[in-house]
């Protein structure tokens, strides 16, 4: 094995005190400390905590060898793994947190629930719901956008996840989001069992989780009825063996969906309408576009492939401000990537956010260019150089139900409103876990009067 690592900061202590003193201060603008040693060190760097090393990269053909030519080496780490620090202490042992054949059966399991045609039968559901949220919306009103975003995805998801009304459980899973979000990126030199305030809330929202969760599983396993919803295909799936999940499977794996379901595509659709704010000439594209093809009345999944701006306009968000911002992989044996030598135990955390930012394969990469997606140059780029739901045997389950729930949501509230953001109103990303507005997006709604009259009524909601 190769012995010379990457350079790469210095700043971090050798002491456990030390080390949580630097992260404290990390975690409050991971953003900038990532594009600072990005800017000192190159696309790959090295660090040292105590035994175990650590590497950032946003290289693509680094990436290729972690997430595809390696990838049964380079497995979920503690960081998702860990029940004690991990997201597993939330999300279980569900496809985001499991390794090895039981993930292997899990995704087998849970594939079918992804389906084109199962996905496509929800699109009417995601473009109701819109319209139904859009009546409490009045022109001239300031709204934070993001509550607006995360309950009407979470509405969404518990629909056609559960065939569920989520009205009752919205502020509980908001709550639990926010808790998931920072305790699992909060630094911290005590014991695991020790009851700080942070963990008395983690733990409480995980008991919150537990009971709607296993609420719905167990009226569903009473009935055992398919309601064409994705309950009812993880409950209903089996193995090659005849084996269906059991309880405990199955709740983790709703609440990862449930989870990872809303948050993400919130948090997409927020950054879209914070950068359409700011760019008026992709704004008045967009809505060309949208009066176009539908002439005022609702979109539907057929429109999709008629609506190809408003498609750039959702990559380029993801591009420029992805939601999911880094993920990591932890080496299980010793190897080597593209010359680099990683022991066994080595954490590499692949930075989506500085990859789609790369000046290496990214023309102006950190301009809002929707049109680019159009150029032929695109299908030239790096295989690897955009990746906002990762690549190999892991890429996301749910990209498609989240592409499409984010192109319909985006051209149903488009097509009637403009979002303006306030006068001397900063909006900040917190990356945590995922890539949100620190203190929220509040925005004035703007009625698009070419749309007022032709607009149709929300059709009525199971």
């Amino acid at each position: 094995m190769p012995s010379e690592f990457p350079p790469g900061p210095t700043e971090m202590g050798e002491g456990r005190w030390q080390n949580y003193l630097f992260f404290r201060r990390f975690f409050k603008d991971p953003l900038g400390h990532v594009t600072r040693w990005m800017e000192t060190y190159g696309d790959v760097w090295h660090h040292q905590i105590g035994e175990r090393h650590h590497y950032s990269i946003a290289n693509p053909d680094m990436i290729y060898e972690l997430f595809v030519r390696q990838a049964k080496i380079f497995r979920k780490g503690p960081a998702y793994t860990s029940r004690q620090s991990g997201l597993a202490r939330f999300m279980g042992e569900g496809l985001v947190t499991s390794n090895g054949d039981f993930w292997k059966r899990q995704r087998r399991l849970v594939a079918p629930a992804f389906h084109a045609m199962r996905v496509h039968a929800y699109a009417d559901t995601m473009v109701d719901y819109t319209l139904k949220r859009l009546d409490g919306w009045h022109d001239g009103a300031v709204v934070d956008v993001d509550d607006e975003m995360m309950e009407l995805t979470l509405s969404i998801v518990a629909r056609t996840l559960f065939d569920a009304d989520a009205s009752r459980t919205v502020s509980q899973v908001k709550r639990a989001v926010a808790v998931v979000q920072k305790a699992n990126n909060t630094a911290s030199i005590l014991p695991h069992w020790l009851p700080t305030p942070l963990r008395i809330r983690s733990w409480r929202a995980n008991a919150a989780l537990d009971k709607i969760v296993y609420d719905f599983i167990n009226d569903r396993r009473k009935t055992g009825e398919d309601r064409g919803d994705l309950l009812s295909m993880l409950l209903l799936a089996e193995d090659a063996d005849g084996e269906r999940m059991t309880d405990l499977q199955a709740r983790d794996e709703a609440v990862t969906l449930f989870l990872a379901g809303h948050e993400t595509t919130a948090n997409t659709l927020n950054w879209t309408w914070w950068l359409l704010a700011q760019h008026r000439e992709v704004e008045a594209k967009l809505h060309a576009e949208l009066d176009s093809v539908l002439a005022g009345r609702a979109p539907r999944l057929d429109d999709m492939r008629s609506l190809p701006y408003t498609d750039m306009v959702i990559k380029e968000a993801l591009r420029l401000m992805p939601a999911v911002w880094s993920v990591s992989r932890t080496a299980s044996e010793d190897t080597e990537v593209c010359g680099y030598p990683m022991p066994r135990g080595t954490d590499a955390q692949i930075m989506i956010y500085l990859l789609h930012r790369h000046p290496a394969h990214w023309k102006q990469p950190k301009d809002f260019l929707p049109e680019r997606w159009a150029e032929p140059a695109i299908e030239n780029r790096h295989k690897y150089a955009y990746l906002p739901f990762a690549a190999g045997p892991r890429i996301c389950i749910g990209n498609s139900f989240a592409t499409m729930e984010a192109n319909l949501l985006l051209a149903a509230i488009a097509q009637r409103y403009r979002l303006r953001l306030l006068p001397d109103t900063d909006i900040e990303p917190a990356a945590l876990i995922t890539m949100y507005p620190r203190d929220g997006l509040p925005m004035r709604l703007e009625k698009r009067a070419a749309c007022t009259a032709t607009a149709p009524e929300a059709s009525p909601l199971p």
